[in-house]
């Protein structure tokens, strides 16, 4: 089991206000890709405030750099906004991957061609240990794409659907983490809850 990289602490600006929760509440990871260029963007889309009733906006909790490197921005007892519907019951872990960026929904650039690196990987199978010993109930995993399968428009034809959510993709690893985490690959049409994400 490679050791967790130095946690670095860095609560997004809205944090206290997401909604608390008991630990006993978390039984799921999803397992995210930021679908921009870098760790600097995806910080800045983070702490835009995008549900001004909350003044809160749409994050993962833990952002893994193509380094290694792990970032909190939202803490674990917290519901973070990543994933409509999984949101009360979730970690989200964001990995910096360009995924479609910047054409997300064209029909034309659907492709995920980025590999993850090892050092992310590595990352992430030591942050999910270090989640297992931290939070009791948590016993299975999923990626954003298992939980979000809806389609929509095109940006660029309108009569073509796409899918809206495709990350982790196609580059994730999942047979070496399943192998590795000790966690349970959520079955589909598991139960969810409305949320935001």
């Amino acid at each position: 089991m490679p050791p967790l990289p130095t946690l670095r602490v860095e609560p997004l600006p809205y944090e206290a206000l997401l909604e608390a929760r008991g630990v006993e509440t978390v039984d799921l990871v999803v397992i995210h890709c930021t679908e921009l260029p870098d760790l600097a963007t995806a910080r800045e889309y983070g702490e835009r405030v995008l549900y001004p009733a909350s003044g809160t906006g749409n994050s993962g909790h833990y952002y893994l750099d193509r380094d290694g490197s792990v970032h909190r921005y939202v803490e674990p007892l917290r519901s973070a906004h990543h994933t409509r519907g999984y949101n009360l019951r979730s970690v989200g872990i964001e990995l910096v991957n360009t995924g479609r960026y910047p054409n997300w929904l064209d029909s034309r650039h659907q492709a995920m061609d980025e590999a993850y690196t090892p050092a992310q990987i590595d990352a992430l199978i030591a942050l999910l240990a270090d989640l297992r010993a931290q939070l009791p109930a948590l016993r299975w995993i999923a990626g954003h794409e298992d939980l979000d399968t809806s389609r929509v428009e095109a940006s660029d034809d309108p009569a073509v659907l796409v899918q809206r959510k495709r990350d982790p993709g196609p580059q994730f690893p999942w047979a070496r983490v399943l192998d590795a985490c000790g966690l349970e690959r959520l079955p589909a049409q598991s139960g969810s809850e409305a949320g935001a994400a």
